[in-house]
C-alpha cells in the first residue's frame, strides 16, 4: 500500500495558512490580560480584574447558565423531533419523502433575518396568550432555538440511517416485533452514535446562536452570545475577551483529548 506524505514545502504552507487563519484567536489571549476599561493591549501593566470579573459579575453567570440551559434543552428537542421524522421516512418510503425532507430543511437555507422575523413574530403572538411559550422568556428562545438546529440534526440522523442494513429491520417485523419494538430496539441502538453526535452539533449550534436570539430576547432572557454582543455594542467591555480566551482553552482541550482518544484506539487496533 502506498502512503503519499506532505514534502516540506507542503507542510510549511499548511502551517502558514493555519498560523493566518489562527491570529485572530491569538490577538485575544493578550487582550484579556489588558489593566484598562476598555479593549486594548497591555501597556506592560497584566492584569486579572476582567477574569475575575466573570466570576464576580453574576450577570455572566447568569448568561451562562440560560445558554446551557437552552443549548440542553433545544437540543434533545430536536434529535427527538428529527429522530421521529428520518425514522418514519426510513420505514415507510412515502412518496413525497423528497418534498417533506425539503421542508424540514429550509430553516438551514432560508435568510436568517427572515427565519427571525417570522419567529419574532410568531412568539409575540404567543405572548397573547401564555407566559412561557413566548417572546424574551426561557420557552420561547427554546422553540427559535429548535427551528433553526433541527434541520442539521436531521443531516446527521440521515446519514447514520443510510449506514443501517434495512434487513435488520425486516428481519424483525418477519418475526412479528411490533413498530415500537423494531423502533427501540434495532433501530435507535443502531444509531446511537448519530443521535449523540447530532446532540453535540445542535448544543453548539444554540450555543453560538446570535442572529434569532437578538430577534426573540430583549432584557429578560439573555443568553451568553447576547451578553457578549451587548458588552460589545455598549462599552467595549474587555471581559468578553477574557471569556473568549477562556472558551478557546476549552474547545482547544476538547480537541486535543479527542485526537488522543483517536490515537489511543488506533493504537489499539495495531
Amino acid at each position: 500500500m502506498i502512503t503519499l506524505r506532505p514534502g516540506r514545502i507542503a507542510t510549511l504552507l499548511t502551517a502558514l495558512v493555519a498560523l493566518f487563519l489562527l491570529m485572530p484567536l491569538i490577538a485575544v489571549v493578550p487582550v484579556s490580560f489588558t489593566s484598562r476599561r476598555y479593549l486594548s493591549l497591555p501597556d506592560g501593566n497584566y492584569s486579572l480584574r476582567h477574569y475575575a470579573a466573570l466570576i464576580e459579575d453574576p450577570a455572566w453567570l447568569r448568561s451562562i447558565l440560560t445558554s446551557v440551559q437552552v443549548g440542553v434543552i433545544a437540543s434533545a428537542l430536536a434529535v427527538i423531533l428529527a429522530a421521529a421524522f428520518c425514522i418514519g421516512i426510513w420505514m415507510l418510503r412515502p412518496r413525497l419523502a423528497g418534498l417533506m425532507t425539503g421542508f424540514v430543511l429550509l430553516p438551514m437555507v432560508a435568510p436568517p433575518v427572515v427565519s427571525s422575523l417570522t419567529l419574532y413574530f410568531f412568539l409575540t403572538k404567543l405572548t397573547q396568550w401564555n407566559d412561557i411559550i413566548a417572546y424574551d422568556k426561557l420557552g420561547g428562545v427554546v422553540l427559535a432555538h429548535t427551528v433553526m438546529i433541527v434541520p442539521y440534526a436531521v443531516v446527521v440522523i440521515m446519514v447514520s440511517l443510510s449506514q443501517i442494513d434495512r434487513r435488520m429491520d425486516l428481519a424483525a417485523q418477519s418475526m412479528g416485533a411490533a413498530v415500537p419494538t423494531r423502533i427501540f430496539g434495532v433501530i435507535l441502538p443502531n444509531i446511537r452514535f448519530g443521535l449523540l453526535g447530532a446532540f453535540f452539533l445542535c448544543f453548539l449550534l444554540s450555543w453560538d446562536e446570535i442572529g434569532v436570539t437578538l430577534f426573540v430576547t430583549s432584557v429578560e432572557t439573555i443568553t451568553l452570545p447576547r451578553r457578549m454582543w451587548m458588552g460589545l455594542r455598549d462599552n467595549v467591555d474587555p471581559s468578553i475577551a477574557a471569556l473568549s480566551v477562556l472558551l478557546i482553552g476549552v474547545v482547544t482541550l476538547l480537541v486535543v483529548l479527542r485526537a488522543a482518544m483517536l490515537m489511543r484506539k488506533e493504537a489499539r487496533a495495531r
